[in-house]
């Protein structure tokens, strides 16, 4: 069997030099890969370009084509039939491949590529993300174009730290009909000045005033959805936890965490003579009653 006319497979002359070999092979590749076009003899065609330009970019290869060892004719054939391609071949296939799916010259077969997808941190109150809100956010225009543009996101109520939105669509448009891209907001909560943050739960310092502590007190406590009071049970010591069942942060449809009040004692910094004279009653009347009887 005679062997293929690799110079007619790619439509160049013998004379040829490599760059115009390239060349003829990157559109040939691009026209016939069968992935890129639907003929059923496509595969076979996209083979015998590769099989060409695999014997023809190489110069030793070249030279084997265009002058056989007359002593092994059969020999030479059979190598010039069964032509590999390399790693640098399979490199400029892969080129042409990406070249073709991302032009669209591929004869209306191009292979649609979605569209580039972003990702954004969005810094949340505690409060919005108990309650929800509506944020305006910016993001970078789909088209590529310098700047940004403004959206307007519904954060839903009981959003936790490090949630993620998906916005549908909005990313960089798609290619070949490709669908579009979406952007992903991340929820990151701020630090508040109240409350710290445990799961669904919340803690918040409770300070009290000696008396308070000793004989009990109701005391307004700031919550999330406004104050509310708190019975403080007489001889709460520094340290002591009160809670507060469902003033946490909402987690699902009504579900709520619960809100923890840590006592914390005051003493006054300068206390006025009157207050000196009560204190020291106090200590007096303390002392007394720790005060063992003689038998």
């Amino acid at each position: 069997m005679a062997p293929p006319d690799h110079y007619a497979t790619l439509g160049v002359s013998r004379t040829a030099d490599t760059a115009t070999i390239t060349k003829a092979f990157r559109k040939l590749a691009r026209k016939s890969h069968p992935d890129l076009n639907r003929d059923k003899h496509a595969s076979a065609r996209f083979k015998a370009v590769a099989e060409a330009y695999a014997v023809l970019k190489n110069p030793e290869k070249r030279a084997a084509y265009d002058h056989p060892p007359e002593p092994e004719p059969a020999r030479a054939q059979h190598r010039q039939r069964h032509a590999t391609v390399d790693d640098s071949d399979l490199a400029d296939l892969l080129a042409a491949f990406t070249r073709g799916t991302r032009t669209g010259n591929t004869g209306g077969h191009a292979t649609p590529q979605p569209g580039r997808s972003h990702e954004h941190t969005v810094p949340l109150s505690l409060r919005d993300a108990h309650k929800g809100t509506t944020l305006r956010v910016n993001v970078p225009d789909p088209t590529g174009a310098p700047g940004s543009r403004s959206l307007d996101v519904t954060i839903p109520p009981g959003t936790a730290h490090g949630q993620t939105l998906r916005l549908r669509g909005q990313g960089e448009p798609g290619h070949n009909g490709g669908p579009p891209g979406d952007i992903y907001l991340h929820m990151a909560l701020e630090p508040d000045p109240v409350f710290s943050v445990h799961g669904q739960d919340l803690f918040m310092d409770l300070t009290l005033a000696p008396w308070q502590a000793v004989l009990g007190a109701d005391v307004e406590v700031p919550t999330l959805d406004g104050p509310v009071l708190l019975t403080v049970p007489p001889g709460s010591r520094a340290g002591r936890k009160l809670r507060l069942r469902g003033r946490g942060l909402a987690h699902g449809p009504g579900a709520r965490g619960d809100l923890y009040a840590l006592a914390r004692i005051d003493v006054p910094a300068s206390p006025s003579a009157e207050e000196q004279a009560l204190y020291r009653s106090l200590a007096e009347a303390a002392s007394a009653r720790l005060v063992t009887p003689a038998t």
